[in-house]
Parts: C-alpha cells; structure tokens; sequence
C-alpha cells in the first residue's frame, strides 16, 4: 500500500529550504558583521573629524575667551559652526555656558559626562552621543580643554547632528536587504534546478518500484546518472532481474513439479482402474501391474525426498554439521558402495584418489555428492563403458573429477543440467528413475561448502563433473 505524502514533505522541498536556511543564515551573520564594521568605521570617523575640529577651535578661542574679547570670539566660532553643520558652546570650569552659537544657553549650566571627562581627566578631549529634544534623534558632542599659558580656561563642546550619518547606515541596511533578495531568488532558482536533477532518478526509481509492486516484475530503471545514483540504480536493476528469474523459475518449478507428482499418480491411477475392472485378471499379470505400482510409488517417494532436501537446503533449516574428515576415505567408501552397481551394469569403475586429503566438511552431504554424480554416470553410460573418479589436491582445494565415456551431452544442453527437474533425454531419464533434482541437489551442496562444480562434455564421448572444494575453512 503506497501512502500518498504531502507535496511539501519531499526531498526537492527539502533541499529548496535547507538552501534558504543556509543562505539566510549565513547573510544574516554577514549582513550584522558587515553592518557593525562599517558603522563603527563610519562613527570612528566622525569621531576623530569632530574631536580634531574641537581641539583646533579650543586652541584658536582660549587667548580669546582669556582676554573676554567675545565679539570676534562669536564670530569666529559662529562662521566655523556654520562650516561644520553644527553648534559651538563654551563653557567656564564651573559648567556655565558663556557662549552659545545659537545664542539659548549663555548663562545656563551643564553637566554633560565628556565635559567632565575633559575638565577632570588627563585627556585633553572627549566625544559622546546624546539624545536631542525628545530623543527621536541624537546630536555628536566633541568636548575639548581649552588652556592659556597651562592654565585651565573652561570648555569647547562641538555639537553636531548624525542624521547623516544614521541616513547613511540605513540606506546600507536596505541595499543589504535588496542584495540579499536577488540572492536569494538566485538560489531559490540554483536549488529548483539542482533538486530537480538530484531528484529525477530518485523518483524515477520509486515509479520503478511501485510498478513492481504492482506484479510487473520487468519494470528496470533507466536513469542517466553518475555516482552513487547510478550505482543505486545498477543495484536495483540487478535485484530485479534475480528477482524476475527468481519468480520465473518458481513458476517453472512449481509446474514441473506438479508434472513429476501427477505422472506417476496417473500411472497408478490406469494400473488401479484396469484391476477394478477385470476382477477376474490373471494373478501374473495382476502381480506385473502391481509391481508397476511399487515401482511408480518409489519414483514418487524419490521426488517427494528430492524436494524435501532442496526445500531445506533453499531455506537453510539444514545446517552443515561440519567437522574435519578424511575425504581420500569417504571417497573411497562411497565408490566401494557403488562397485556392485557398476558392475551390475556391466561398467569399469576405476579411482585414483590422493591420499589424505582432509577436508573441513558435512561428511553426508559430500558422500551425498560424490554418490549423486557417479550414480549419475553409471546411468548414462552404455554397457561396456568405463567410469573413472580421481582426488587430488590443487593450492588450497581439494579436486574430484567424475569422468565417463557414456551418452555425453549436447552443448546447447549443458547450461541447464543444473536446473531442477531438467533432463538432457527425458524419456531415458525416467527409464533409469532419475529425478531431474539429483545434479541440483548436488549443486546446492556444493555451493553450501563454497565450493564450485562444473561440466565439460562432448556428445558420444561421454563427461566429466569437477568438483572444487576448499579444504579449510575461510577464517582458519
């Protein structure tokens, strides 16, 4: 069941935020360094401007101010406040203004912090912002010491506005909002374009996925990719195709499978129904059909066996038992069971076996394959032939070898004689009673010890099954 998400929780929204995030974040940090930098550069500034002005005017006015001449004092400080855009005061060292530019405060006293910074203090000016009239604006004041002959003779304050200034810094704060705007749209557009390709094959995959959901098993991703999205799209193609012929080759083996049960019930079936209608059959030919029953049951009993075990080998309920074992022995016990078998057949079973090859294993299930594939060739080998097994040691691996002269095998055959339930000559193989599982089984065996088998044959001349097996295992 596929849950539908919300168009916002995908990854191309994803990444778009994450974009914004990283951007907004990162131009905010900029924008409030950048901002902080160049205010304090633009205030140092107008510091050392203001406190240079003041500390010129306050050397010019003292013998001025000394000598009480006002007028050209007034003037001369008048004209040099129009030229700064600001307001002049001096002030008496007790506070009290005897000269204001703008002619308001002469008579008032005042007590402003730089004023007493500079009248108290070793250094000869200071500077600080103040709050004018109802404090929606702010005024810059330069305090310097104004002295004749070393004496003290009061204070210069400098009053200038900082509209400009705050006008200055505002406009930076809006063309950083406007700079940051473009930027943004440009990354939301970059991260559009970029979660659209990082995201194609993802939902190309997904659709994939779905329709194989649905039963189409042939459903494969085509995506044109690098990376690691091409990799998860190889990955997943291969899984697709192991589990299409996975699904083709259950279908197939449960079909064969059924073929295999219902023959010889069939058979058993005509043999019974025959008997039920002739009563009166004769006792030699009833015991010939009853005889034919053994044998069909048998056979029955065979497949039913043979499927049991590959059952469990697919499902791993069979565990290996392993232990280490002589296998140059159990090689040879296991041909000496088959000898009267060959013989019987009129068949040469020859062995040439290394001796001492040991070998860490399932001692049943590797007499099971050394069994399997003589079995196999004393049937498919005519009267007369000659069956030959050898053991050897090859590096690390053991080597067995199971030769014969018989039938051979077409090579457009050979592929497929480990399948289950496929026979190179079906009416031959039922004759002998072959399953079609017995090379599948012994495959699986093989397999369960890491080992490998393969098969080189040619029509006529007979073949040869090897078997290569590790002789300890991968860690000891």
């Amino acid at each position: 069941m596929w849950i539908k998400q919300h168009p916002f929780s995908s990854i191309r929204w994803k990444i778009l935020a994450t974009f914004l995030v990283i951007i907004g974040v990162s131009f905010a940090i900029t924008a409030a360094l950048l901002t902080g930098l160049v205010s304090s550069t633009l205030y140092q500034q107008r510091t050392r401007q203001a406190s240079l002005s003041a500390e010129r005017l306050a050397t010019s006015a003292a013998p001025f101010f000394a000598s009480a001449q006002t007028a050209p004092l007034l003037e001369s400080l008048t004209t040099a406040a129009g030229e700064l855009d600001g307001r002049i005061l001096l002030l008496s060292p007790d506070g009290k203004v005897q000269l204001d530019t703008y002619g308001l405060l002469e008579g008032t006293g005042l007590t402003l912090p730089v004023m007493t910074q500079v009248l108290t203090g070793s250094d000869p000016y200071a500077y600080g912002i103040y709050p004018v009239g109802d404090g929606s604006d702010y005024a810059a004041i330069s305090a310097a010491r104004m002295t004749h002959h070393g004496e003290t003779m009061g204070v210069l304050l400098l009053s200038t506005p900082v509209t400009e200034l705050r006008t200055a810094i505002v406009t930076m704060e809006k063309q950083l909002i406007t700079v940051f705007a473009a930027v943004a749209g440009a990354a939301l557009v970059a991260a559009l374009i970029f979660s659209l390709t990082l995201t194609r094959p993802v939902k190309a995959l997904t659709s994939t996925i779905r329709r194989m959901g649905k039963g189409d098993l042939s459903a494969r991703v085509h995506i044109r990719s690098s990376g690691e999205m091409q990799e998860l799209a190889d990955s997943y193609n291969a899984m697709a195709e192991r589990i299409e012929n996975f699904d083709r080759s259950r279908s197939q083996f449960v079909s064969n499978a059924s073929h295999e049960l219902k023959t010889p019930l069939t058979a058993m079936k005509l043999l019974l129904e025959c008997m039920i209608e002739q009563p009166d059959m004769p006792q030699p030919l009833r015991l010939e059909f009853m005889q034919d029953m053994n044998h069909e049951i048998d056979r029955l009993s065979g497949v039913i066996t043979d499927l049991l075990t590959l059952t469990k080998m697919d499902s791993q309920e069979g565990p290996l038992h392993l232990s280490e074992l002589d296998l140059s022995l159990l090689t040879q016990d296991t041909l000496h069971t088959l000898t009267p078998v060959a013989a019987k057949a009129g068949l040469t079973l020859s062995a040439s076996i290394a001796p001492g090859v040991r070998i860490t294993g399932d001692a049943t299930k590797l007499g099971s394959i050394i069994y399997n594939l003589t079995d196999n060739a004393i049937k498919y080998t005519p009267g007369g032939g000659e069956i030959r097994v050898a053991l050897s040691v090859r590096g690390k691996d053991a080597l067995l070898t199971v030769q014969d002269n018989g039938i051979g095998i077409p090579p457009e055959e050979q592929a497929h004689v480990f399948d289950r339930f496929y026979r190179v000559d079906k009416a031959r193989s039922r004759a002998t009673g072959g399953t079609g599982l017995g090379l599948s089984i012994v495959r699986q065996m093989v397999q369960l010890h890491g080992g490998d088998i393969t098969l080189t044959s040619t029509p006529g001349e007979g073949s040869v099954f090897t078997v290569t097996l590790p002789m300890r295992k991968e860690g000891d």
